[in-house]
């Protein structure tokens, strides 16, 4: 299995924090986020390798900051080759530009590089060990107004029937916390998907199209988990993770 991290964003609404330095190397807790969701990985005996793909603004600092980080697994910074917001290739888009450079072809695990959770990431994946399809991991916000903030999915008996990016009226309180994994078969459907114009930003786009041609399971955690989207989350987490 190999990993990708989504740290290709410019992050706009931490402006100043962001100008010049990406999200994923914030400070939480005394240590950058990228590094709480890499001793995640690190505990998933399948990944081989973890992807780091960012951009080419950012390109220098994920390999600055790698010099200095003592790995367990082999890590690799990718550079999509954007330069700013408006021209960003999206998360599908960064998700096939490295399968493409990088000639993937195995079981995928793709993380967001700017979530942290506590949930530990054996857990997902040895459901989708168990389930043998993809797998979406889901926390319950158990409010529909917040619901409104984030990716929402609908689902029975595990089954994803519905994914929407920030409903006006949600139809559930199951956000996307940014994890999913995807068996070998899907590499092909990334592509074909790509290929056939859809919208490369968001992987819930994605989301939406592949449950209607293989199965997608959920897999829900009730542990803490922070997308950190704005000041007020990235301070709520630096003081959880302080205790």
């Amino acid at each position: 299995m190999d990993a990708i991290i989504l740290a290709a964003g410019y992050a706009t609404r931490l402006h100043p924090l962001t100008e010049n330095t990406p999200k994923p190397l914030l400070s939480v807790a005394g240590k950058p986020i990228i590094e709480h969701i890499i001793r995640k990985l690190d505990e998933v005996s399948a990944v081989n390798k973890i992807y780091i793909v960012t951009n080419d603004k950012f390109e220098s600092h994920f390999k600055k900051w790698l010099r200095g980080f003592d790995a367990e697994k082999p890590i690799e910074v990718v550079n999509d080759g954007t330069k700013s917001n408006e021209g960003r290739l999206g998360a599908i888009g960064d998700i096939h530009h490295t399968i493409k450079i990088k000639n993937l072809s195995d079981e995928l695990i793709v993380v967001a590089g700017d979530n942290l959770f506590e949930m530990p990431l054996t857990e997902a994946a040895n459901f989708f060990k168990k389930k043998k399809s993809n797998v979406i991991v889901l926390h319950d916000v158990r409010d529909f107004e917040l619901a409104k903030h984030y990716g929402i999915v609908e689902t029975s008996n595990s089954l994803v029937l519905n994914f929407e990016e920030k409903p006006l009226n949600p139809r559930s309180t199951l956000a996307s916390t940014g994890i999913y994994i995807f068996p070998k078969k899907t590499i092909e459907l990334i592509k074909k998907y790509i290929a056939q114009g859809n919208n490369p930003d968001k992987t819930g786009s994605f989301i939406e199209w592949l449950h209607k041609r293989e199965k997608v399971h959920s897999f829900v955690t009730d542990k803490k988990w922070y997308d950190i989207g704005n000041m007020e989350q990235l301070e709520k987490a630096n003081r959880h993770y302080k205790g």
